[in-house]
């Protein structure tokens, strides 16, 4: 008989890369921050009351921080928003609430511990972030993924031969510093007048409706905006039954960072007796709806982010899916993938589902990374989540769309020109015989090249 072999020892079996520990979620204390400590747990589920005390500005945060920041924080941040900004600031009391949770309340360790913070880097970013060689991409562009040319009406894209992109409205309850609808949403800045949605509500949405009704190859249609959680619910639900009408469409996707960022709004009772009418609707005609978050940290999945998730799931939406963005300093590491993988999938009842790379917008060179490190960032996540949960790293390419990082047809290293294909038209293109045929160029941070590399890219004219 052959021997039974006795199990490995736990050090061998578990001596990983990665090692998974559960970790439950935990809401930091608000009370921490001088300006809210007096404000009371009902107060701080309140979607209206998170609304009100937005921080919007240097004055407003440094009466919420009291002396917890040095000065140079404040100089670094004003500097930023005078030179480099491409959003406003608009910070949600929730994330703020996530950003540093640890850091006590010396000055010199709570500015440190800001500096550091992922959340405040991308949702709060200071001048001294910024790449200070390249800040920007010589191929950068406004509208990096040319959304706005693929209009067939206002706010609406036809990028993909059976899906659609409808931008509800140009505002979010928060403004992330990388946002690819830089040059659409949210308020100007010193260094970007925003584009203006010119139809009023109604109209826009009229507009919408009846093309969908016109073109039935169209059969999924992306809720988004700005974020569908500033659209008034009466007229969101509105819009959303009327899209049901429409036999060919057959999946239904709202878009809203505020599921993470103000989980207070999908809370809220009007919003919640909406959505299950929305969801039993949707149950009845065979629509999937779905609602796709966008968290980037574990620090953002908290018990609220989780409550909103599962309210959400209770009342009918099929799925609660998560669309990531892959950035330096943020989360760029498989420890931080994985951590907020778990987090989500474990923990929330969220589906990790996409990580995007960072979108070729101005002043982003210090967030993107290079297509290479996002081929060993999806190599090194591989089985430790579930299949059905393990994300897909893509990489939006301009006049494409969405490829995974592993399908580029040609990759220049050294000068970081990688070149895609597409099986597809987009909307701009039904009369453009190469279109198929044509390969596509997306392009590296040049910090990440080697030095040749680098010495070609700062020889090229302006």
């Amino acid at each position: 008989m052959t021997a039974i072999q006795e199990p490995t020892s736990p050090v061998a079996a578990y001596d990983q890369p990665y090692d998974y520990t559960r970790v439950e979620l935990t809401e930091p204390d608000w009370r921490r921050f001088p300006g809210w400590h007096d404000v009371t747990e009902a107060e701080w589920r309140d979607a209206q009351w998170q609304r009100v005390h937005c921080i919007r500005n240097a004055k407003q945060l440094r009466a919420l921080m009291g002396d917890q920041l040095e000065e140079r924080f404040y100089e670094d941040m004003l500097a930023d928003q005078r030179e480099m900004a491409t959003m406003s600031m608009l910070l949600p009391p929730q994330m703020i609430n996530t950003m540093a949770p640890n850091a006590g309340t010396d000055p010199a360790k709570v500015t440190e511990a800001w500096y550091a913070d992922p959340i405040r880097r991308y949702m709060l970013p200071v001048r001294s972030d910024r790449d200070t060689e390249w800040p920007s991409h010589p191929h950068s562009e406004r509208d990096s993924l040319h959304e706005a040319e693929m209009w067939v009406v206002e706010g609406l894209t036809h990028r993909y031969p059976t899906k659609v992109l409808a931008e509800m409205i140009s505002t979010c309850p928060q403004y992330c510093g990388h946002c690819t609808r830089m040059d659409l949403v949210g308020n100007s800045t010193e260094q970007v007048e925003k584009h203006k949605l010119s139809l009023k509500p109604v109209d826009r949405q009229d507009a919408m409706i009846e093309y969908l009704r016109k073109t039935p190859g169209v059969r999924d249609v992306v809720v988004s905006g700005g974020d569908v959680a500033n659209v008034p619910w009466p007229q969101l639900e509105s819009f959303l039954m009327r899209l049901m009408d429409i036999d060919t469409v057959r999946d239904i996707r709202l878009a809203t960072k505020a599921l993470a960022a103000l989980p207070q709004h999908w809370i809220q009772p009007k919003v919640v007796e909406g959505l299950e009418r929305v969801a039993g609707t949707a149950q009845r005609r065979g629509v999937n709806l779905a609602i796709h978050t966008h968290v980037n940290h574990a620090q953002s999945v908290t018990p609220l982010v989780a409550e909103a998730a599962r309210t959400a799931l209770d009342v009918g939406v099929r799925d609660v899916r998560n669309q990531g963005v892959l950035m330096k300093g943020v989360n760029a590491t498989p420890a931080d993938l994985l951590d907020l993988c778990f987090a989500l999938q474990g923990e929330a009842n969220i589906l990790p589902y996409y990580f995007y790379m960072c979108d070729m917008i101005p002043n982003a060179e210090h967030w993107r990374v290079s297509v290479h490190e996002a081929q060993e960032l999806q190599h090194a996540i591989m089985g430790y989540l579930p299949g059905y949960a393990t994300p897909r790293i893509v990489c939006d390419v301009p006049y494409v769309g969405k490829r995974w990082v592993h399908q580029l047809a040609e990759y220049d290293r050294e000068l970081g020109i990688s070149y895609w294909t597409k099986n597809y038209r987009t909307g701009i293109e039904h009369e453009d015989p190469e279109a198929l045929q044509r390969r596509y160029p997306y392009y590296d941070p040049i910090s990440t090249l080697p030095e040749a590399g680098q010495r070609w890219w700062a020889s090229q004219p302006g």
